[in-house]
């Protein structure tokens, strides 16, 4: 059974049900010969009906103070999806719009587009299980992989929280794949980079992006937001003295994943358009077989207990009214 009590010791009230059977709680009129009342049956299962209501909401009440509770449960699921984590660039760059400024009148930041575009992408797959984490100096742990779709869309619209300048895009991709690092899930793990820019990587963090990559079987899809006149990850540079990362972090940042030896795509979004259209074509690739076990939270009775022993006064209450008195 997977019924409980958060304070066991408050079963003992349970004793007290006992007490209807000591006094109906009705009231009794004299006779001076019972063998002249006929035999009444229907009063005999009402005498006893009004017992039982007395005892249920008494074993309501004690089971309410307890704590009575459903305890956390796990259920078998399949369908087609893949376990999906989010990571989104949380640099204050992202706050402007494609057009590299401040939004104005019916224009739309970056960050607010793809907050939109990637919840709707969450509303239709239903069988997904979805991970949430963001970055800019530092990594945001917001929400690990769950198949709770209003939880990831609230995890998505907590992210518009104050940016910061800086991108760490190695230290948020390290903690994107640290999602993975349970017990293997079935179907596919993804990777959605969603970003505005980026930083050059050293060469120890691309060493473990690299084996962690592998380990773990992920794969990449980049969604970068390119800003109006910025470099683009497929530019190449005019001056070989602009050829290195820092000069051009994200055609580095794109050729490393391109190495990585693990299936990558790349899409450069310049408008909301664009990026609806990326995220659609994710959407396509992406609807495999998948076969994962939910967790479910444990459930509060205790309110349901409550509930019912408040009808059942009513009803027994009711009764009372009914209840002939003697004049």
């Amino acid at each position: 059974m997977n019924l409980a009590v958060e304070h066991p010791w408050v079963l003992w009230g349970l004793i007290l049900m006992v007490l209807p059977l000591l006094n109906s709680g009705m009231q009794t009129i004299d006779q001076p010969w019972l063998a002249l009342l006929p035999q009444d049956k229907i009063s005999q299962l009402l005498a006893f009906l009004l017992r039982l209501l007395a005892m249920l909401i008494i074993a309501f009440l004690v089971l309410g103070i307890a704590g009575l509770h459903l305890n956390e449960q796990t259920r078998e699921r399949i369908g087609k999806g893949a376990n999906i984590v989010l990571l989104l660039d949380r640099s204050n760059s992202m706050d402007n719009s494609f057009a590299g400024r401040t939004p104005e009148g019916n224009e739309e930041s970056k960050a607010n587009a793809a907050r939109r575009l990637l919840a709707e992408f969450v509303q239709h797959r239903p069988t997904d299980r979805v991970g949430v984490a963001a970055y800019s100096t530092a990594p945001l742990f917001v929400m690990p992989l769950t198949a709770n779709k209003s939880a990831v869309e609230a995890a998505i619209a907590a992210t518009k929280n104050p940016a910061l300048a800086y991108t760490h895009v190695a230290k948020g991709l390290s903690m994107a794949l640290g999602f993975f690092q349970q017990p293997a899930q079935a179907g596919a793990r993804i990777v959605v980079l969603v970003s505005d820019g980026a930083a050059a990587i050293t060469k120890d963090d691309e060493q473990k992006l690299r084996a962690w990559f592998q380990q773990y079987q992920v794969r990449l899809y980049w969604l970068f937001l390119r800003t109006a006149n910025s470099p683009g990850i497929y530019d190449q540079p005019q001056d070989a003295r602009d050829d290195n990362a820092q000069a051009m972090p994200e055609r580095y940042l794109h050729q490393f994943f391109s190495s990585l030896h693990t299936p990558y795509q790349a899409y450069e979004a310049e408008s909301p358009l664009a990026l609806q259209k990326a995220i659609q074509d994710i959407n396509q690739l992406e609807n495999q077989p998948l076969h994962y076990t939910e967790r479910l939270s444990r459930t509060d009775l205790a309110g349901l207990c409550y509930l019912g022993a408040a009808l059942l006064m009513l009803l027994l209450l009711g009764v009372k009214f009914l209840e002939f008195r003697k004049c």
